[in-house]
């Protein structure tokens, strides 16, 4: 039995190690082929250090200008996404009714529809609306794809704030509303935090929306100009296109740390509630 669980436990952990494996590789291969004068597709030591790779990208064209587009789309479509999760969430939450168990099905549904299937009637009626090749279209639009799981995150993180609070809060003259602004929401950060990161990031890193339904390259995010890159003939400035994936990742990695004390932090209930 000992040597049975030794060689399970060893199993175990060559499988972790390979799938850790599989992580490591393209992000050390990223963050050397960002310093490296001589990047090409292999993972390798640079023989020497350069910043030119950098140097090359770092111009209005080519990273602060998509950047910027990437930052308003996915900044206004999360906002947008974050607060109408949560004033849908909150009737499902808080009031029982017979459909809400339907709605919750027909919502976990939508989430698993692929956008790719409905991305062309999507492009017929934005240009039908005059809202194709806008930047608050595409908001519109990613702010809608990003709700039906929204809504049904929030709705789980809300549950677990306990109704007594409101039911006080209601006692003193306050509104429904009220008691979501100033009562719930402050509750649940953790699981807001956790909405907030999730969508932002599957917005970061869409590329099909935007190349659908943005023309002007002036108003493509970053997402899609990293497409610029790959030559037409198979040649690819692979130096360049690792130190754009560097800084194409860092506002990722920084609303991770804004946000990561929330994230651990558990419902502040403290003491509000006592038996």
């Amino acid at each position: 039995m000992p040597r049975t669980r030794a060689s399970r436990r060893l199993a175990a952990d060559v499988s972790l190690l390979a799938a850790a494996a599989a992580f490591a590789l393209p992000l050390a291969w990223v963050l050397l082929s960002a310093v490296d004068p001589h990047a090409g597709l292999r993972v390798r030591v640079p023989d020497g250090l350069t910043l030119d790779n950098f140097d090359a990208v770092l111009t209005p064209e080519i990273t602060y200008t998509p950047l910027l587009n990437s930052l308003v789309l996915c900044g206004g479509a999360t906002a947008l996404t974050v607060v109408c999760a949560a004033l849908a969430a909150y009737p499902l939450s808080r009031f029982r009714s017979r459909l809400n168990r339907p709605f919750l099905l027909t919502i976990l549904f939508a989430t698993s529809l692929p956008i790719t299937a409905i991305m062309v009637p999507v492009y017929a009626l934005f240009v039908r609306v005059n809202l194709i090749d806008t930047l608050q279209g595409t908001i519109l639009f990613f702010a809608a794809s990003q709700l039906p799981f929204a809504i049904w995150l929030t709705k789980n993180f809300m549950d677990g704030v306990p109704r007594e609070l409101e039911e006080a809060a209601w006692t003193d003259g306050a509104s429904p509303l009220q008691s979501l602004v100033r009562i719930v929401l402050p509750l649940m950060g953790p699981g807001l935090a956790v909405v907030t990161v999730f969508s932002f990031v599957m917005m970061w890193g869409n590329f099909f929306v935007p190349f659908m339904l943005l023309l002007t390259p002036d108003r493509m995010p970053a997402s899609v100009s990293i497409n610029d890159f790959f030559g037409n003939r198979g040649m690819v400035a692979y130096g360049q296109l690792a130190a754009f994936s560097v800084i194409y990742s860092t506002p990722v990695i920084l609303l991770y740390v804004l946000v990561s004390r929330r994230l651990g932090g558990g419902f502040a209930l403290g003491g509000a509630v006592k038996g």
